[in-house]
């Protein structure tokens, strides 16, 4: 992490000063059994809050295939973390968020909870964007390449945080990470706990892997591949052994990825794979 990346905060400073009072475990009731959506953003006075419902329940056959491949390939870091849905995946949600902000990390604050559904506060700030590290890693790849890198190191120094505060994410991609509009990355989607299947260092790998499949490409678009791969690297000798042992077995077992044809007629997921074996390897 570098002097330049923003401190983890909870909460964008100014909302505690601009939100009027409000009795959100009132309004949480009064729109939950009239809202047809299961994700829907309403605007408060000097703020905006998301109400999340309860989803269908997922079945677990769907994770079956997954499961299967991680135990012929002796790969356990894709072992899927199943999100059972419905009331399981809210209660799930609710904790976790409720837990990284107690953490000091910037997650939607919950403000009111139920069975059924949850009101959380929005990561910006009225009229402010706070766009995906998605979107602006991929705007930057095409229209400012020398910014790609800085964007990359930001959400890489993010995951690190919450790697040192003793947890993990759920899925690190980095549509599911937030700049907020004072600078600070904040985090979203949390409706399973990798924590509750598999070990710590895996779950690390996981996020790190996750963080890699998502901006790859856009690194090696933009020409910024080869640096971010020395920091890659860096990160990687720092980190505990086990999370050492278990991203060596990987990469071991993704050495089929470089034989794959560099070819856009493949679809990007081929160009993403390839793109993320080329950040990993040596």
């Amino acid at each position: 992490m570098t002097d330049s990346t923003p401190l983890p905060q909870a909460a964008p400073p100014a909302l505690a000063s601009t939100a009027s009072r409000v009795d959100y475990a009132q309004f949480l009731q009064q729109h939950l059994s009239q809202q047809s959506f299961n994700v829907v953003r309403y605007e408060l006075p000097g703020e905006s809050v998301w109400l999340k419902k309860a989803g269908p329940p997922i079945a677990a056959w769907r994770y079956r295939a997954l499961a299967i491949a991680a135990r012929v390939l002796d790969v356990p870091v894709l072992q899927p973390v199943v999100n059972p849905g419905g009331r399981e995946a809210l209660a799930t949600e609710v904790r976790r968020l409720r837990d990284l902000h107690a953490r000091g990390l910037r997650v939607p604050q919950v403000l009111a909870s139920s069975p059924d559904g949850f009101l959380m506060r929005h990561l910006g700030m009225p009229g402010l964007p706070s766009p995906s590290l998605s979107d602006e890693i991929e705007a930057a790849a095409r229209e400012a390449p020398q910014e790609t890198l800085l964007l990359w190191q930001q959400g890489f120094a993010a995951m690190q945080l919450v790697h040192a505060s003793g947890t993990c994410l759920s899925q690190a991609f980095a549509r599911n990470m937030v700049r907020c509009p004072d600078g600070v990355i904040g985090y979203i989607d949390f409706e399973d706990d990798p924590l509750a299947t598999l070990p710590p260092a895996l779950c690390i790998v996981k996020d790190a892997l996750c963080y890699a499949h998502s901006t790859a490409l856009f690194l090696r678009n933009a020409g910024t591949l080869d640096a971010a791969r020395t920091q890659w690297h860096s990160w990687l000798a720092q980190s505990d052994p086990a999370v050492q042992s278990a991203m060596e077995r990987t990469l071991q077992q993704m050495r089929w990825v470089a034989r794959l044809p560099d070819s856009r007629k493949l679809g990007r997921d081929v160009l993403r794979l390839r793109a993320m074996h080329g950040l990993l390897q040596k």
